[in-house]
């Protein structure tokens, strides 16, 4: 017979929607996710929209109603809504459940020096990199990394017929030199390179893709190119690799741990070498398709969705004091 006091109870979540895919991903995590909403959908207060797949177990609840419901856990994911919004909108009572901070970048200000701003000693610190948890000052929080987990859509595989290299990032042109805009530039003058993502129609890219459609559409390129300077992983990045698309890109960050020159990418923090490493992937499909499959397998070793669902499951079930599922460390 099972022992049914190692099974982990159903928690009630409320969080907010910051990063849909990211929160896509995390739905997979056998719990009841509650997203807080506002009428028009200001940033921050975001509904389901957008075009994912969400499964049963992810709801909308209205901002005016999410003192009066039942929670189990509050998980924040920006800044706004733990100085502010836990005042606000929780009651006394929800105030004192566990509460878990999702921090999805390094920090913004000084690199090394900065002091984050979640200081609970009975909450839990996530940060989504090794690098992030590296940089931030964490203070008194108990802190854990739990890394990226993907799951693409069925029958995305590499194809890299389109001998061009693709970057996908947002509004690249107002986020600046943080995000590579300079970067983006100078490669795209040494080989051809397209743009996808939210205004990228301002720097001559190509629009906005789809969450569920960007995966198959990066499949066609060559290559996937990250301009970034300075940002944790970046989700798009994992996506490609699992698409089995090799990756060219910056040495910094948490990205110079996840490519091994010549195996599955290429990184360096020098230009022209990227520039030549470009021109050896549009001139040989065969080292591309190799580089893109090596980077699927380590992929899909390191960013497997159910390492990811484990993760997540074993660090809820410590901050709210669950059982934790046998078998999970």
């Amino acid at each position: 017979m099972p022992d049914r006091r190692r099974i982990p109870p159903r928690l009630r979540i409320l969080t907010w929607h910051v990063h849909g895919n990211y929160l896509y991903y995390l739905s997979q995590v056998p719990h009841d996710f509650y997203v807080v909403t506002r009428p028009g959908n200001p940033p921050g207060y975001a509904g389901l929209g957008g075009g994912l797949p969400w499964g049963p177990n992810v709801h909308e609840v209205p901002w005016d109603q999410v003192g009066e419901r039942d929670f189990d856990c509050v998980l924040f994911q920006s800044r706004q809504p733990y100085l502010e919004d836990r005042h606000r909108l929780l009651s006394p009572r929800q105030q004192e459940l566990p509460f878990v901070y999702i921090e999805h970048d390094p920090p913004q200000a000084h690199p090394t020096n900065t002091s984050h701003w979640f200081q609970e000693e009975h909450g839990l610190l996530v940060h989504v990199t090794p690098f992030n948890a590296l940089m931030w000052d964490s203070g008194q929080t108990p802190t854990r990394v739990i890394e990226h987990g993907v799951l693409l859509p069925p029958g995305v595989a590499y194809r890299g017929d389109l001998p061009r290299g693709i970057a996908v990032v947002n509004h690249l042109r107002r986020r600046g030199r943080r995000l590579g805009a300079d970067v983006f530039e100078a490669l795209r003058a040494q080989a051809p390179l397209d743009l996808i993502g939210m205004d990228s129609e301002s720097m001559g890219g190509l629009g906005e893709i789809s969450n569920t459609g960007v995966a198959e559409f990066v499949s066609r390129y060559r290559f996937f190119f990250n301009p970034i300077r300075y940002t944790s992983l970046g989700l798009s990045v994992v996506e490609a690799m699992m698409a089995g698309v090799p990756v060219v890109g910056l040495a910094t960050t948490e990205l110079a741990t996840v490519i091994d020159n010549g195996v599955n990418g290429y990184v360096d923090t020098r230009l022209d070498r990227l520039a030549d490493a470009m021109q050896e992937l549009l001139a040989d499909p065969e080292l591309a398709r190799d580089w893109g499959e090596a980077g699927r397998l380590y992929a899909m070793e390191r960013f497997g969705i159910e390492r990811f669902v484990d993760d997540w499951m074993a660090a809820l079930a410590l901050v709210t004091r669950c059982p934790e599922p046998a078998g999970t460390a």
